[in-house]
Parts: C-alpha cells; structure tokens; sequence
C-alpha cells in the first residue's frame, strides 16, 4: 500500500515536471516566433527604405523648382566624333565618372570637353541622365555648364563647357599626376577656389528647392578656368534632399573613400551636412596638400580628417599642417581662420557643421581683402559683410538644424569646446 502511494507520488512529480518543461518550451517558442517577427518587420522596414531609396535613385528631378533655362544642345555621334578628332588619345584632358574625357572644338569655334560613357551599365545610365536633367536645370556661375548632350544608339555622351585647367586635385598632387601644366596653388589661389567651391554648394543647398546634395564632393570635381577659377562638377551621384528642417533621405552608401560622412557612412541617411563634411575635407587638402586616405604615411596620418582635426583646433600647431608647397607664403593669421573652418565642417556629428552659407560668409572677408590688393582679376562680385574679428571664429555654433540658419552663436561647452581660444590675442 505504502509503495503504491510512492508510486503515485513520484507519477505526480514527473507529471508536473513534464507541465513545467512543456511549458517553458511552449513559453520558449512563443519568445522565439516574436522575436522572428520584430526581426522580419525590421528586415522588411529596412528592405522597403532602401527600395524606396533605389526608387529615389532614379533620379527624378521633375520637382526640382528652380528656372530653366531653355537651349540644352542634342549633339549626333558624328558631330562629337569629328570636335575630338575622332576621340584622339592626345585629345584626353581626364576620366570622368563613367568614361574619359576629350577635349574638342564645336564648329562655332568653341572649346568644350566631351565625357564618353565606357560602358552602357545601368549606373552610367542613371549619371547620365541625372546630369541631363539636373544641369539643364540648375544654373550657376559656380557649378560646371552642360552645353548639350548625344545619346545616339548605345553612345552616351555629355558635353560641358572647357575648364582649361583641369581638376583641381591635378594641381594640389602634381607629381601623382599625368598633367604637364600642374602649376603650384598660392594661397591667394587657394582662398579663392574654396570660396568659389563653397559657392557652388550653397547654390544647390540653399537657392534650390528641395536642396541637391552633391554627394562626390572632392577635389578632382572641382574644376579650374584659365585664370583659376572654381565650378563644382560630376553630379552624376547627386540627389534630392529633403525639405524638412533636420530631415534626411535614405539611399545607398555611394561617394569617395576618405570624403564621405561618417553617418552617411553608417546609416545611409543623407542630409546636407554630408557635403559640408566633403566641402571640410576639400578645404583640409587646400591647407596640407594632402590626400584624403594615405595608409602609406606613418600610423595616426593614413586619414587626413581625423590626422588634421587635433591640430586645427590648436593655434600653436596648425602650422604642423600646412602644404610645404606653400614655402611659408600666407598670413599665419587666415591659415588660423581658415583652419578653424575646417574644424567646423569635418564635425564628426553632423548637428556641429556649419550651413555652406555661413562657410561662404566666413570666407567672403578672407577673399576681399586678397581682392583688393590684387592685380588678380575675379569672376564674380562679392556681398559686402563685416569682416569677422577674430573672436567671432573661436565661438563654436550651437547645433545647427539642416535648412535653419543659426539665431545666434553660442559659447561651446563640454565636447565642443575645443574650439575657444584660437584667435584670442593674435597679431
């Protein structure tokens, strides 16, 4: 009877050890299917963002509200053909995005540069037809002229306007370069080809609606006249930005290694600030003559960026930085102002950059006073704003939204406040 009642006992037990176990596996899986569903939903979120961004990557710029300009030229094949004599290799200034670069003379006597498409992808595709549409839209003495077009059959060809010398990243690096006619930058020259760039990209953030983010922007985009004058070029990764204060637009990682956003980089999401963080770059190259990723150099320089950042924010060491190509030859004082724009724009927290507005503004006193002792002639006329004293540089702006331009400036604290006492009491 005794053992009987064991039995029973013990039959319980395994009984409500069995329930438990059931239970908690039931309980188990029930965590899992959940879990798997927010996984998927996310999945599936994230799949439908980046095909919204595909889509967007079409590049549609039929709401692009900005005046067009009429007189866009169709070219035949033919007729390029016979502007580069025959697309002769001694005609080759450059190779562009999707293909090399001509130089060739219209039968009206200009001189244009003509870009071949290589190959007939789908992303030469859509850069071609981004340039096409945008540039016959966008209108600026500081962004490069599309004077026409030939999509003859499978050629795909882009005709701009001559920029006699070349790149500017031909003449930063002239011993990396095929271009015989490098010449060395003074820092005149330099002041005014980052403004003139600077120019150009607050035209398209500002003066267009929604904003075009350029996102290539760097140094061998930005082109130079015969007199050294600046355009920004090669729009065929730009895109639309959104029309929200502090908004961005999702789309794929695309731009140049050592020019690209680090949140851009992380995250997709592109605003205008990823081109403030290239313009930063560009401008740090114009100070060091420097490439942007060298792993080449010693450890802590391979990144010009996070190699520079320490040290522009330092008066006693910006002259560390500077290009050797310069021999000495500027103002210890602009250097100091100059470096401390950089600082700004190559904020690794997109909220600390400045609007290309206000970079241009800085800019703008720097250039003038070059200007006006100058035998240099310019290609534009500049606005009249006070020249900033040197305090004005070390306050740091307080974070700035991606369409708003700041109330005030305010006194960094905390992380930010790397930035005070840069021009205190300078000469």
């Amino acid at each position: 009877m005794e053992a009987e009642e064991d039995y029973r006992r013990k039959e319980r037990m395994v009984l409500a050890v069995i329930v438990v176990v059931a239970s908690v596996a039931v309980a188990s899986l029930l965590v899992a299917f959940s879990y798997y569903c927010y996984i998927r939903n996310k999945v599936s979120k994230r799949l439908k963002d980046l095909q919204g961004a595909d889509d967007e990557d079409k590049y549609d710029f039929q709401n692009l509200q900005v005046v067009a300009e009429k007189g866009l030229q169709v070219f035949t094949f033919k007729q390029l053909h016979s502007a580069t004599g025959g697309f002769s290799k001694s005609n080759v200034v450059g190779h562009g995005g999707f293909g090399l670069v001509y130089r060739g003379v219209l039968n009206d006597g200009r001189k244009v540069a003509i870009k071949l498409m290589e190959q007939a992808g789908q992303q030469g595709e859509e850069e071609f037809k981004v340039e096409v549409e945008l540039l016959s839209r966008l209108h600026s003495p500081y962004l490069l002229a599309l004077v026409g077009y030939c999509s003859d059959d499978n050629h795909k060809l882009l005709v701009y306007e001559f920029m006699a010398n070349g790149g500017l990243q031909e003449h930063l690096y002239p011993m990396s370069s095929t271009n015989s006619i490098s010449l060395k930058l003074d820092w005149e020259t330099r002041l005014r080809i980052a403004l003139e760039a600077a120019k150009g990209l607050e035209y398209m953030h500002e003066h267009v609606s929604p904003p075009v983010i350029h996102r290539d922007f760097k140094s061998s985009n930005i082109l130079l006249d015969k007199a050294f004058h600046a355009k920004v070029s090669d729009f065929g990764l730009a895109k639309l930005g959104s029309e929200k204060a502090g908004g961005h637009v999702s789309t794929r990682v695309l731009g140049t290694q050592g020019y690209v956003a680090p949140e851009y980089a992380l995250t997709g999401h592109l605003t205008t600030k990823s081109d403030v963080y290239s313009y930063g770059v560009v401008l740090l190259e114009l100070l060091t003559g420097r490439v942007p990723v060298d792993m080449k150099r010693p450890p802590g320089e391979g990144v010009l960026a996070s190699w520079a950042l320490p040290r522009l924010t330092d008066r006693d060491r910006v002259v560390e930085i500077m290009d050797p190509a310069l021999e000495g030859q500027y103002s210890m004082k602009e250097v100091i102002q100059v470096a401390a724009i950089a600082a700004m724009c190559v904020q690794p927290e997109a909220d600390y950059r400045p609007l290309m507005a206000d970079v241009v503004q800085s800019l703008v006193p720097l250039v003038k006073t070059h200007r006006s002792n100058s035998k240099v002639g310019s290609c534009s006329s500049f606005n009249a704003i006070k020249s900033p004293t040197p305090h004005d540089f070390a306050l740091r702006p307080a974070k700035w939204g991606s369409r708003a331009r700041p109330a005030q400036w305010s006194l960094g604290s905390g992380k930010e406040a790397h930035t005070m006492g840069l021009f205190e009491d300078y000469p």
